[in-house]
């Protein structure tokens, strides 16, 4: 399957609605793309104890719930891939705990993986600085915290676009670590560099 590059430029997807609400990308048309993912969205929620609402709106954001677009798989100008647009190596690590299957495009597995790596997020991070993370990367959103680096515009405009309100590091609304659910337990930090060390163990 070839490949179509997505250049997601000032994340032209609005999800500008209460964020407890359900998700839409286009309402006035009719037109639900997240109603095939549902039970899928449903299950890595179950999983992993992240909130629907949450799961879809990354959806919307990453991708508009598209999977294709003229018949090729969509892939960002960094590379990322599938419907919550994983980079290759967060794809590779996510696969490897999940035990999934080898194509990143494949929608429930791209969506579990993607999921397992919201709740590394918020367990690191909290609310929303998730979806900072997610978007710019732990490092950089730890270095955002730490007031050493900004946040990139894009990972702002994501932030406000998801949640509705902007991230910063001195506004207090980064949330306590909450306890992790049944699925996965944290063991470390993310991005650990010493050999052998895991973020979560799966239980089986």
């Amino acid at each position: 399957m070839g490949t179509l590059t997505l250049v997601r430029a000032g994340w032209g997807i609005a999800v500008a609605l209460a964020f407890s609400a359900p998700a839409t990308a286009n309402p006035s048309a009719g037109v639900d793309p997240l109603v095939r993912w549902r039970p899928h969205v449903e299950e890595a929620s179950r999983r992993f104890g992240v909130p629907a609402p949450w799961i879809e709106r990354v959806i919307l954001a990453e991708s508009g719930g598209r999977t294709e677009m003229n018949g090729r798989a969509i892939v960002s100008h960094a590379g990322a891939m599938g419907l919550m647009q994983l980079m290759p190596g967060t794809w590779a690590e996510m696969r490897r705990r999940l035990r999934l299957g080898a194509d990143p495009h494949a929608p429930r597995d791209n969506i579990l993986a993607g999921t397992l790596y919201l709740r590394m997020m918020h367990d690191r991070f909290g609310y929303p600085g998730l979806f900072g993370a997610y978007n710019a990367g732990p490092a950089r959103y730890a270095a955002y915290l730490a007031r050493t680096k900004p946040l990139p515009a894009e990972t702002r405009a994501y932030i406000r676009a998801i949640t509705g309100v902007a991230s910063r590091p001195a506004d207090g609304g980064i949330a306590r670590r909450g306890r992790a659910p049944e699925a996965i337990r944290d063991a470390s930090d993310v991005g650990a560099g010493a050999a052998g060390q895991t973020l979560f163990f799966i239980r089986r």
